[in-house]
């Protein structure tokens, strides 16, 4: 069974963000090993200059970093990743579910990953070029991935 790993930035403190989550990580089980590996957002201060963004991306950074598990084909959400369609991304997983048992998504936080972690990354996608919640792009995550697992398997789904 394929193992799916989310590594992302930021606690869920919302019951309709941890509902839907939960739900997901219910459907998906069906289809993969998910493993949701959530670290500490760095706190952010009131004023923000480059040089302190640099400084809190490259804090998570690292902690990924330090999280990413060996043997992983490794994904970034990233604003300037590229678009797939709900059929493509499912031709996605399946491609990478024959050339390996492990794919790594990242989700970075409210400031977004810096250059170390996307350069370490096999591809960068990205799901809108609107700017979402991270929390909620975990969310899309999910059930884009639970979508492509219905794709792949020939079952229903809404268009």
């Amino acid at each position: 069974m394929l193992n799916i790993n989310i590594i992302c930035i930021g606690k869920i403190k919302e019951d309709f963000f941890k509902s839907a989550i939960l739900e997901y990580s219910k459907r998906l089980s069906k289809f993969c090993k998910l493993n949701i590996i959530e670290l500490p957002d760095e706190k952010l201060p009131e004023k923000l200059n480059p040089s302190l963004i640099s400084m809190i991306k490259e804090k998570e950074c690292d902690n990924i970093i330090r999280h990413l598990p060996k043997n992983t084909y490794t994904i970034s959400l990233d604003l300037k990743g590229k678009e797939f369609s709900s059929e493509d991304f499912s031709r996605k997983i399946q491609n990478y579910s024959l050339e390996t048992s492990s794919i790594t998504f990242i989700i970075g936080g409210t400031l977004g990953l810096n250059d170390k972690v996307l350069n370490l990354s096999s591809e960068k996608i990205c799901f809108s070029k609107m700017t979402f919640p991270h929390q909620l792009i975990r969310i899309f995550l999910l059930e884009q991935l639970f979508r492509a697992f219905k794709i792949i398997n020939g079952e229903n789904y809404h268009h």
